[in-house]
């Protein structure tokens, strides 16, 4: 029998689980549970060994998200904390035991006893070590006949684990294993707010924004034991990983690629305003004036987009602007993209109208002047897109300006 005298004393809601830190224990296993009833009791039994034969003072914390079964009864009776979270999701599941645990240091896992709850003390060990966010690594530890998917374990997480390292220049190799740990300070750090499987990728995209620790240890993955399919489900769960790996990457996806395009569309225009040229035999005519003048939009686009999605990103984790949003904040965007935009705007509308007014007034083909109006009509789209960017902009940095205030 384990010696579960140290558990703190089993709760199933948030009230007052802060009041008293004094005897926190050092170590919180917090567990997500839906319907686990086979194996939920497999893990906590295996945590709380972990803790016995350390001879440390440690809690396990449910995250149950609406079990219908024994799950809450089982664990309960074994001396775990049961925190309620209506708000479906792995994610929303994860964030409430999290929130509710007193440990020092927090190590997450699921409860299908896929990963083993007995390499705890690996997680301890590293974040004594002075991690902050300590990553398994099921690659290196190795993963046993039907642990995962064929499709998960040669497609789906390599491809996802690449994307995230390219996009977030990310050492880590298993960017979504399930079992980690983390300190509870580095866990308001990171400031995850995803209430679904993507929440996992989140932690760790903000984890190297937050600048932490990062650690990997290597663990092994096994079958899971509940005899039932998993919750995950692959392509709705991959597209969910893989959208906010995106979205939260705005250098890497918009900002770059988009000076490149609108650097390059200008030096296009520039050159072919005036008519088709020829450089070392190549002719240049009208379809590469086309293609300069979509470089330029598009890449004006990604710019605008780019500092919206970093406006956007501060405004629900603070501090993680980067150098953009401190610049903005202490500028005035709106009114120079308001001005400037305007300004281009205005002038690639008069340019307009004069050719317009010199074909009906002296006449003569339009041919020689359809590259010029390619260059003047790009000019007007991106001032005009330039202005409305621009109020939006005032938008979010007034709502992130509210939030910093409070």
């Amino acid at each position: 029998m384990v010696d579960k005298s140290n558990l703190a004393i089993v709760a199933t809601d948030l009230d007052g689980q802060h009041a008293d830190d004094a005897g926190a224990p050092l170590v919180s296993a917090i567990i997500p549970c839906l319907n686990e009833e086979r194996t939920l009791g497999i893990c906590i039994r295996k945590a709380l060994d972990v803790f016995s034969k350390r001879g440390i003072k440690g809690e396990v914390v449910v995250g149950d998200n609406g079990s219908t079964d024994r799950s809450v009864e089982i664990a309960e009776s074994l001396g775990a904390r049961v925190v309620h979270q209506r708000v479906k999701g792995y994610g929303a599941a994860i964030s409430a035991a999290a929130e509710a645990a007193r440990g020092k240091y927090l190590v997450m896992a699921d409860a299908d006893d896929s990963y083993d709850w007995s390499s705890l003390g690996d997680f301890i060990d590293a974040l004594e070590g002075g991690a902050e966010l300590v990553m398994g690594d099921r690659f290196a530890g190795g993963i046993e006949p039907g642990a995962m998917p064929p499709l998960h374990r040669y497609l789906g997480n390599p491809a996802l684990s690449t994307i995230a390292r390219w996009l977030h220049h990310s050492p880590i190799h298993d960017f979504h294993c399930g079992m980690r740990g983390f300190t509870r300070d580095a866990f308001r750090q990171m400031g995850a707010r995803s209430p679904g499987m993507e929440f996992a990728s989140e932690m760790v995209i903000n984890a190297h924004r937050a600048g932490l620790v990062i650690r990997e240890v290597p663990i092994k993955l096994y079958p899971d034991k509940r005899g039932r399919p998993p919750h995950l489900r692959s392509f709705r769960d991959g597209w969910r990983h893989l959208r906010l790996i995106v979205a939260h990457a705005p250098n890497t996806m918009y900002l770059i690629p988009g000076a490149t395009l609108l650097v390059s569309g200008i030096a296009g225009l520039a050159v072919l305003a005036a008519g088709p040229v020829r450089i070392g035999g190549w002719y240049f005519g009208i379809h590469f004036v086309a293609l300069s003048a979509m470089a330029t939009l598009i890449g004006l686009s990604a710019i605008l987009f780019g500092m919206l999605a970093k406006v956007a990103i501060a405004i629900y984790h603070p501090g993680h602007g980067g150098r953009v949003v401190p610049w903005l904040m202490r500028g005035r965007p709106l009114e120079w993209l308001v001005f400037s935009g305007g300004m281009l705007a205005v002038a690639g509308f008069v340019a307009d109208v004069l050719l317009a007014l010199h074909w009906i007034f002296i006449g003569g083909p339009m041919e020689q002047s359809v590259h010029l109006t390619f260059v003047i009509t790009t000019a007007c789209v991106a001032g005009m897109s330039m202005v409305l960017s621009g109020f939006v902009l005032k938008l979010l940095l007034d709502n992130l300006d509210d939030r910093r205030a409070f």
